[in-house]
């Protein structure tokens, strides 16, 4: 009887290790948990294509948005771990929506193998033209003579533009009204009409009217400049904290349990993409910085993420739903 179990031990081994060896033998599904045409889409479909390249299995593409991320990321929690479903997701879903929801259909720290960061998408903070401020330090003073007399407008309450511009309103010890738009470009074309008197964005969706002289960059929050804005200083150039404006990530998961080669064969393939000069093209003309990191460090992020975002929203008080 025990040599028997034995065999069946040994067969089953078998058959994981041959799978694993044949790994990817079909096409891969990648779900990502927001709507087609904004940063995490051209992240998925430009690296998508380079990892197809070396995986030799296409990658297939499925929008599932909603609730900040939530509605992808527990799709993808939830499906089998055999390699065949991943998951491309940003800082908001896995660092921001563990304090937003009571019960959270997933945990981002036991619910996830990483493959890691693909792209990293840092914001630039942006003021009306029509404010007497040209600098950060400009715009803490203008703040300071009329607390709450500025607005501020985000992608939403609770999104990283909220979360960001809360953090640096503490940093600045300043006061800003929060008006909430329905994303990041109607945020934009608030601060334009004169809606708002600042917000933050990713580079590529404020650079046409930063040169044409309709929105004014003060800073962007990443540890070098941007290259779609080369003249406009880093945070801390500024006379801020680089670790005020963190910057959004997409990120590549797959299911907990997934067996580690798949994950590793994943990272590389990844990492490949990201190697090709046509996506780092791509990628650097939307603003997106090609990451590769590992998922050990993503990891990491999101362990530091979890109660650096809770004292925020704590702080300005969002109740969990």
């Amino acid at each position: 009887m025990r040599s028997f179990c034995s065999l069946l031990l040994f067969l089953c081994c078998s058959g994981i290790a041959a799978a694993q060896e044949t790994y990817p033998s079909r096409p891969i599904r990648m779900i990502v948990s927001f709507t087609p045409g904004g940063g995490a889409d051209l992240t998925a479909r430009t690296v998508g294509q380079g990892m197809s390249e070396a995986l030799r299995q296409p990658m297939v593409v499925e929008h599932r948005p909603g609730a900040n991320g939530l509605v992808g990321a527990a799709a993808a929690a939830k499906s089998a771990p055999d390699g065949y479903t991943l998951l491309l997701t940003d800082r908001g879903a896995l660092g921001v929506n563990p304090s937003l929801y009571k019960s959270l259909p997933y945990d981002p720290l036991r619910d996830f193998e990483y493959v890691g960061i693909v792209t990293s998408a840092p914001y630039v903070l942006v003021v009306d033209p029509r404010l007497p401020a040209r600098s950060l330090a400009e715009l803490a003073r203008l703040a300071r003579q009329k607390p709450g007399g500025i607005n501020y407008a985000s992608f939403g309450v609770a999104s990283m533009a909220q979360l960001n511009i809360e953090a640096l309103k503490a940093r600045l010890g300043i006061d800003l009204t929060h008006v909430p738009y329905k994303g990041a470009g109607p945020a934009v074309q608030g601060v334009v009409a004169g809606e708002a008197g600042l917000t933050i964005a990713p580079p590529a969706a404020v650079l046409g009217f930063v040169r044409d002289g309709r929105l004014r960059a003060l800073a962007v929050g990443a540890h070098g400049r941007s290259p779609l804005l080369p003249e406009v200083p880093t945070l801390a150039e500024a006379g801020g904290d680089d670790d005020t404006l963190v910057p959004t990530y997409f990120a590549l998961a797959l299911p907990a349990g997934t067996p580690r080669p798949i994950v590793e064969r994943l990272h590389q393939a990844m990492k490949n993409a990201l190697a090709m000069p046509e996506v780092a093209q791509r990628l650097g003309a939307a603003g997106l910085e090609p990451t590769g990191g590992t998922g050990e460090a993503l990891r990491e992020v999101i362990r530091n993420d979890i109660p650096r975002f809770r004292r925020i929203i704590q702080d300005i008080g969002i109740q969990p739903e």
